[in-house]
């Protein structure tokens, strides 16, 4: 049994668990409330000593194959799920200032929770930071129409961390926001909005899957089909349907995969979004390391193989309709910088530059033309397992930034070898000296080097990687 840590902070007294590596963890944390499709109300404080012992509660959600590999629990959702967690280095005086690491999980703005065992933040906080992760409101309840309630959530934890942090030893003036996929890019979209000025001070976007970031247009349309299919006929009779309709609805909608990814997601240009989120992002002035894995899409690709091509001719014709009249440049291209590849892997390789790479390329690009601070960094270590199946894919990443390869089911998605943890001390070891003080080991990006980070077994910068496939999809953006 875990022994209780207790401290005081501006919105009353809390007990969590001491670790037995001398940290502490205080669990299932409130930061506020919120009535279905409204924004959220920041929670300031509260009476009596609250029992942080425990994670709380998770946004409702139809579970994923993903998060069912990384450890996922999905016993205990609930609308209410506007909790946080926040981990220790040591026993909070007060006294201490250390770089604070806030957590946004991904799961295409559909899945996920800040709970999930791969994010516990004890590794991280153990070497020299304070870790929040963070819930926020999912699919229906988060992102239907352009209301960005799960956004709104984020920022309103990040108010409860300025309010309390210090209580557990962070720095309220040194928050750094991180996050994979759906929070990659929410990362990126928070960098953006002024709602933001003072809560975050540095940014770290893994994979962000920026495309979903969509417009006013796109969520009028993804919202009346998802109305549709609820059977609902506004917005308002959605809001008195009973909960388990609503998951039934989002499970009926995601019998087509493409609407996963489409039908819930931000809205640029409305609810404190803007409309150009990369301009945006640069005039912010926020620094920002921005990175993607070789083969992200192979995630899918292996965990869905009857949902992509295994025949070269119908390979080819997805090239097509990504790239049109370049689609047989493409296609010697990606030939030639992926060799030996079957037809399915080919289109996993264009669509990885596609959905990540090249939208992560114009984000820097745009950023430093406005002369703002940004990194860039490729993860290339191939997972072994299956024979090699996944390759470097999506979400391969989170175990070695959060230092947690003894996670339940690590393991199975990494392989067992112990040269992983050369990468996890690489990986986290740039992290945590960027929240410090915003140094790196690398270079920053521009327009002349492309200085890039490869993290690998022996990691190195090279400059302008790939160029060829780069340029291919300059011409497309």
């Amino acid at each position: 049994m875990s022994q209780a840590a207790t401290l005081t902070t501006p919105s009353g007294s809390i007990r969590g668990n001491a670790r037995q590596d001398g940290g502490c963890e205080f669990l299932g944390i409130r930061f506020a409330n919120a009535d279905r499709l409204t924004p959220p109300r920041d929670v300031t404080s509260w009476t009596g000593e609250l029992d942080a012992t425990k994670f709380g509660s998770i946004s409702p959600q139809v579970p994923g194959m993903l998060e069912a590999m990384l450890g996922f629990d999905g016993s205990n959702m609930s609308e209410d799920c506007l909790n946080l967690n926040v981990f220790t280095r040591s026993a909070p005086t007060g006294a201490t200032k250390l770089p604070v690491l806030v957590w946004i999980h991904g799961g295409a703005y559909t899945n996920g929770a800040g709970s999930i065992p791969w994010y516990h933040g004890s590794a991280l906080a153990s070497r020299g930071a304070v870790v929040v992760t963070i819930n926020y409101r999912l699919g229906a309840f988060g992102f239907l129409g352009d209301g960005n309630y799960g956004t709104l959530d984020m920022i309103s934890a990040l108010r409860w961390v300025q309010r309390n942090i210090a209580s557990f030893d962070g720095d309220a003036n040194n928050v750094t926001i991180f996050g994979e996929s759906a929070g990659g890019s929410s990362v990126v979209a928070l960098t953006a909005t002024s709602m933001t000025k003072g809560l975050v001070t540095k940014a770290w976007a893994m994979s962000p899957s920026l495309r979903q970031l969509r417009s006013k247009t796109e969520a009028d349309i993804s919202t009346q089909q998802f109305l549709d299919t609820a059977k609902c006929a506004s917005i308002e009779d959605l809001k008195i349907l009973p909960n388990q309709q609503i998951i039934d609805a989002t499970a009926k909608m995601f019998e087509n995969v493409e609407n996963y990814i489409a039908t819930f997601s931000p809205t640029c240009g409305s609810s404190g979004l803007p409309d150009d989120i990369y301009a945006m992002s640069a005039k912010s002035g926020i620094p920002l390391v921005v990175g993607t894995n070789r083969d992200e899409n192979r995630l899918w690709s292996a965990l869905n193989p009857n949902n992509v091509p295994n025949d070269e001719e119908t390979a080819k014709n997805y090239y097509k309709e990504a790239l049109g009249e370049s689609s047989d440049r493409a296609w010697s291209l990606y030939t030639k910088m992926r060799p030996n590849q079957s037809p399915i892997e080919m289109v996993a390789a264009m669509q990885t530059d596609q959905n990540f790479r090249a939208p992560a390329w114009n984000l820097c690009e745009t950023r430093v033309k406005m002369g703002v601070s940004t990194w860039m960094y490729w993860f290339t270590w191939p997972t072994p397992i299956f024979d090699g199946i996944f390759g470097c894919c999506h979400a391969l990443d989170l175990p070695f930034m959060f230092h947690n390869l003894d996670a339940p089911n690590v393991e199975l998605f990494t392989g067992d070898a112990p040269n992983r943890t050369t990468i996890a001390n690489t990986f986290s070891s740039e992290l945590l000296s960027f929240a410090k003080d915003t140094s790196v080991s690398w270079p920053e990006f521009d327009l002349d080097n492309r200085s890039t980070l490869q993290i690998d077994l022996d990691s190195k910068v090279i400059n302008n990687p790939e160029p060829e496939l780069r340029e291919l999809w300059s011409a497309k953006i």
